[in-house]
């Protein structure tokens, strides 16, 4: 009963995606880029304060890292294949610096959809430059910290990063491979 449910649910999502999908396309086209821009800036600070308040620790790698990626909405979906994607703003030295997308596919047992909020936090300048050069990618399902109240105090950076996400609604089991990769995009002055 139980797995039908589940099963009848997905199929649901899956068959409203692609009208979900096609409203935003028509919402993006009514707004201006500086609109959009502003939106997503927004939505950055927001998410950026959501953390804050979640666990204050987060503060240590907002100062000592050389830069940080703050993507507000990540949406992932799948059913034996996946995919996901998200828009984000970039710092260096707390300065914005730029935008960046994400995206990722994967493939494997896994079912359902879900929205989270992730940060990426560069140990070095070399890193935001690895960044910056979009010569960065990982595993889509990367060592993250599900965030939660001293998260921040617990963890360190792992090869030159350390990532963090924030839930915001959704179920998605999975056991999948498969890699994020980032493209970014400098500010234009």
């Amino acid at each position: 009963m139980i797995k039908r449910s589940l099963l009848a649910l997905l199929a649901l999502a899956f068959a409203l995606l692609p009208y979900s999908m096609d409203v935003q396309a028509k919402e993006k086209e009514k707004k201006s880029p500086e609109a959009m821009r502003a939106e997503l800036k927004a939505h950055v600070q927001s998410t950026i304060a959501r953390f804050k308040k979640t666990d204050p620790g987060v503060e240590r790698f907002l100062k000592d890292s050389a830069g940080y990626a703050v993507f507000p909405t990540i949406g992932k979906l799948g059913f034996i294949l996946g995919g996901g994607y998200g828009e984000g703003e970039v710092y260096e030295a707390g300065k914005l610096i730029g935008v960046a997308s994400l995206s990722f596919g994967t493939v494997g047992l896994q079912a359902g959809a879900q929205e989270y909020s992730e940060i990426i936090f560069f140990k070095d300048k070399a890193d935001v430059d690895r960044f910056k050069q979009n010569k960065f990618e990982f595993d889509a399902n990367a060592s993250a910290v599900i965030w939660k109240s001293g998260a921040a105090a617990a963890n360190d950076y792992r090869g030159g990063v350390a990532v963090f996400v924030l839930p915001k609604g959704g179920v998605m089991a999975e056991a999948s491979i498969g890699s994020q990769k980032f493209a970014f995009k400098p500010e234009s002055n």
